[in-house]
């Protein structure tokens, strides 16, 4: 018995190793139900990169170009990898903004859509309606038409004979 012990514990402590991304998922969530009281941080959405300012002068004008000092090429290459990085990321801003735009823009011509055929199917469940209150109009009027002329026919056929009672 102590040796079933031994290895219960064994097993315990061994690391259980995630193969696919439903174990890995399943551990997690296991992990987070061993205590349901402990308060699960919920990290913060990343804020988004903010335009860096651009330079109003640059003290150091100079290039690349021979005669110029051995450390002034690599503050020009920083200068320039920096400018680089501000001239992408103004790109990927205007290339994600008119993303969005197409998105926005696709999704209220599909809500327009939407309301039209909604609009189109309301209106034909109207008519139907309609047609079938005035279908039982219709045959309300001919029914109690029906019924009145085949009373008044029931009266001419019987004032062309004389009832025995009306003589009395």
């Amino acid at each position: 018995m102590a040796d079933e012990n031994k290895e219960d514990v064994e097993e315990k402590n061994k690391p259980i190793v995630a193969k696919t991304a439903y174990d890995l998922q399943r551990l997690k969530l296991e992990k987070l139900m061993k205590n349901p009281d402990k308060i699960v941080p919920i990290p913060e959405r990343p804020k988004s990169k903010s335009l860096p300012p651009v330079p109003d002068f640059v003290r150091n004008v100079m290039g690349s170009s021979a005669g110029a000092g051995s450390g002034e090429f690599h503050v020009y290459r920083h200068l320039r990898r920096k400018e680089y990085a501000r001239q992408k990321f103004i790109q990927e801003k205007g290339v994600k903004e008119s993303l969005e735009d197409v998105y926005h823009r696709k999704v209220e011509e599909n809500k327009q859509a939407a309301d039209e055929r909604t609009a189109k199917k309301r209106a034909k469940r109207q008519k139907k309606k309609q047609k079938l209150k005035k279908a039982k109009k219709t045959n309300e009027v001919n029914s109690e038409h029906q019924e009145g002329k085949s009373s008044s026919e029931n009266e001419s056929k019987g004032s062309g004979t004389e009832s025995p009672h009306e003589d009395d």
